[in-house]
């Protein structure tokens, strides 16, 4: 006799959920199967890089030629696998990353949230640019000036003040307003003033750098220097064009859902189309 116990296990709403042929079944399990390997993947991302968002996607041109548009880039905690170094710092210590000195960082302008996921919006991108100097509260605001596109940033920024409307180099030299037009490569102390301890940054396919200057700007204005914690992390390494899955997540997302409604309408015919041929074989004699 049957174990009426057993059998009413056997028949509950879990297991007739996980063995239902139903397609509207069939399709939320396949959806939730998803989301868990999803899920899983997320959380195993985390425990190693220790940060979150894990892996952010380049979605301009402001780090090329060292990061690319597509390029899906691994992230850790600012301090793991090493402290976090900038390009002055490695200028000194020859430590490279992304094809030249110091530690390329994932930081929230101004420490505005952001989407997790993009083309959802709800917030400010975080932005992926070169750690140049960190500088203290009070401090005058560097501004990097690199005039030369797509190629690596230079081995020195040439110091310099500006004077009367007027670049003046260290040794006297006096240049225009507008180095863009003269290819040096300089520091100019902006007359922004430091509020707080924090990084200055650069892109480095950018003519200058992120704080202290009217030429780099966001839809939050101007960057301020960056507070530690500001900084989501560092990158690690990336793998290109992988990224354009999460920059086109919703397309991509759709075309998977199709995909599985079509998968699971083919298997719902051909076991139909097999339950037809089987009722067609004729009787075995006895």
């Amino acid at each position: 006799m049957a174990d009426p116990k057993k059998k009413g296990e056997e028949t509950g709403p879990i297991e007739r959920f996980r063995t239902s042929g139903n397609p509207g079944v069939v399709f939320v399990r396949e959806l939730l199967w998803v989301a868990a390997v999803v899920a899983g993947i997320a959380l195993f991302l985390f425990l190693v890089s220790g940060t979150w968002p894990a892996v952010v996607t380049i979605e301009s041109e402001s780090m090329v030629p060292h990061m690319n548009v597509g390029d899906l880039v691994f992230v850790v905690k600012a301090d793991r696998y090493g402290d976090l170094q900038t390009w002055e710092s490695g200028r000194e210590t020859g430590y490279k990353k992304f094809g030249d000195f110091g530690d390329v960082v994932i930081y929230a302008p101004n420490g505005a949230e952001g989407s997790l996921i993009p083309g959802i919006g709800g917030g400010v991108h975080p932005i992926i640019h070169r750690a140049m100097v960190a500088i203290p509260e009070g401090a005058p605001i560097p501004v990097f000036y690199y005039p030369h596109s797509k190629i690596s940033s230079p081995e020195i920024f040439l110091p310099a003040t500006i004077i009367n409307n007027q670049i003046v180099l260290e040794n006297g030299t006096i240049i225009d307003i507008a180095p863009l037009t003269w290819g040096y490569n300089l520091t100019v102390n902006s007359t922004g003033i430091a509020p707080h301890p924090g990084l200055i940054t650069k892109g480095d396919n950018n003519i200058v750098s992120d704080q202290g200057s009217p030429l780099s700007r966001s839809e939050l204005g101007i960057i301020q220097p960056v507070r530690d914690e500001w900084v989501v992390g560092k990158a690690l390494f990336a793998i290109p064009l992988l990224g354009y899955i999460p920059l086109n997540i919703i397309p991509v997302a759709i075309i998977l859902i199709v995909l599985m409604v079509l998968y699971e309408y083919y298997q719902k015919q051909k076991s139909r189309t097999g339950m037809k041929e089987r009722g067609k074989k004729p009787a075995k004699k006895s």
